[in-house]
């Protein structure tokens, strides 16, 4: 760097100090003082460290990350070229315990301190890894991940539950997009730490607060992207199994589409960005509306449809002979009752002719044969006292009392005995009988 003389009373150039030599009256320039820290930097050579692998972030084919130290809390920031990142073949993942060759740089235009990494190898996956994975297989062997357990979201729920970070993108993502789709949506909004030690604590005591509200009807836990390391807190087993025990249906909404905490698995649904879960949360008062008229569309050319099918039926009922001339169909049906009417007069006068002829037959029959036609002949019926008919002559014995029926009235008579078939009187008395 050339040098300047300053004129008498005049500060020299910030650039031409030495930011050794600087001070309130000869301040140094930030560029010179960046550009001695760089030449300082570059001396320094390349070196092999350690680390789990916490951030990856793929850019115009380069990768941007961070390693964490697996001992201590510390961590750097580094970046990975294109070339180099070909020559590794099978690219690292988040978690992955590696050791890398990295040298520092610094970058004079904006102050960062980074280091590039030439060469990379994997050591095996991160403890943190291991232990979700661990984790993982836990839960889903306690069922925690089953689908059979996870609640349907209502159709369209009263108010929401909304837990996220205060004054967050988060939070204005999932307000506008849900107003956006239904206007008159109210939320139960709770602000807790989505990164950090409060994290846990604060998102579990927010999940209690809403889940005992009777008007919420769905809570969602919503977080903007970020490295792996800030989004541990969402796969913690207490607030894990808080999510579980809640009553109230609980949505994920946790980072971008390649966050996969495991908190995702056990809410009742993952959504990929708080934006989708807006989204799936609330129906579209538009696409409800279409839908809407759709149906009644639908309803409409049913109804069109049966009307014009029930009408064509009505005019084909209409156009048969029956009904186009009902008074027809009476007319041949009440010549046939005369038809009939006469076959039955004369079948029935034919039988009460025949009837009468038969009771005349019968009754001439029966006056021929009766007793009172014989007795009008003149003949007599004899009874003794008791009743008995007298059959027998032996049965009037001499002064007995008999009752005479003859064709007109009855007398008593007393008899003199039988009357011998030889004309003499039995006991030497007439057997006539006599009246009393």
């Amino acid at each position: 760097m050339p040098s300047f003389e300053a004129a008498a009373g005049e500060a020299p150039p910030a650039d031409s100090v030495h930011p050794r030599e600087s001070s309130p009256q000869t301040p140094t320039s930030i560029s010179r003082l960046n550009e001695t820290i760089r030449d300082f930097v570059q001396r320094w050579s390349a070196v092999w460290v350690e680390g789990e692998i916490t951030s990856w972030n793929l850019r115009g084919g380069h990768v941007f990350g961070r390693l964490k130290d697996t001992s201590a809390d510390a961590a750097l920031s580094f970046r990975l070229w294109s070339s180099t990142l070909q020559r590794l073949g099978a690219s690292p993942q988040v978690g992955d315990r590696v050791v890398a060759c990295v040298k520092s740089d610094f970058f004079v235009k904006t102050g960062d301190f980074s280091f590039t990494v030439s060469a990379m190898r994997p050591t095996g996956l991160g403890d943190q890894l291991v232990q979700l994975e661990r984790l993982r297989a836990q839960l889903r062997a306690e069922g925690l991940f089953d689908p059979a357990r996870k609640r349907r979201l209502p159709f369209l729920p009263h108010h929401i539950g909304l837990i996220t970070g205060e004054r967050s993108d988060a939070e204005r993502d999932v307000h506008r997009n849900a107003e956006l789709r239904w206007p008159h949506v109210e939320f139960r909004t709770v602000h807790a730490a989505v990164q950090g030690d409060r994290c846990v604590p604060e998102t579990i005591a927010a999940l209690k607060a809403l889940d005992a509200d009777p008007d919420v009807d769905v809570i969602v836990i919503a977080r903007g992207g970020g490295d792996p390391q800030s989004l541990l807190g969402f796969s913690d087993e207490r607030l894990l199994r808080a999510v579980a025990a809640a009553t109230t249906p609980v949505v994920s909404a946790i980072g971008h589409e390649n966050d996969h905490p495991l908190l995702d698995d056990v809410a009742d649904l993952r959504a990929s960005t708080p934006t989708d879960a807006a989204k799936r949360v609330v129906p579209d008062v538009v696409e409800q509306r279409a839908v809407v008229e759709q149906l009644r569309s639908r309803a409409r050319t049913r109804l069109t449809q049966r009307v014009a099918h029930d009408l064509a039926q009505l005019e084909q009922l209409r156009s048969r002979p029956v009904l186009r001339d009902p008074e027809s169909l009476l007319t041949t049906r009440a010549h046939e009752l005369h038809v009939l009417d006469a076959r039955c007069r004369e079948v029935l006068n034919r039988r009460l002719t025949a009837a009468e002829n038969e009771t005349g037959r019968l009754r001439a029959s029966l006056r021929a044969l009766s007793p009172g036609a014989t007795l009008d002949r003149g003949y007599a019926i004899a009874h003794l006292g008791d009743g008995v008919i007298v059959r027998d002559a032996a049965q009037a014995v001499a002064d007995a009392s008999v009752v005479v029926t003859v064709a007109r009235g009855s007398f008593t008579a007393r008899s003199e005995g039988e009357i011998p078939e030889d004309g003499g009187a039995t006991g030497g008395t007439d057997a006539a009988a006599r009246p009393l």
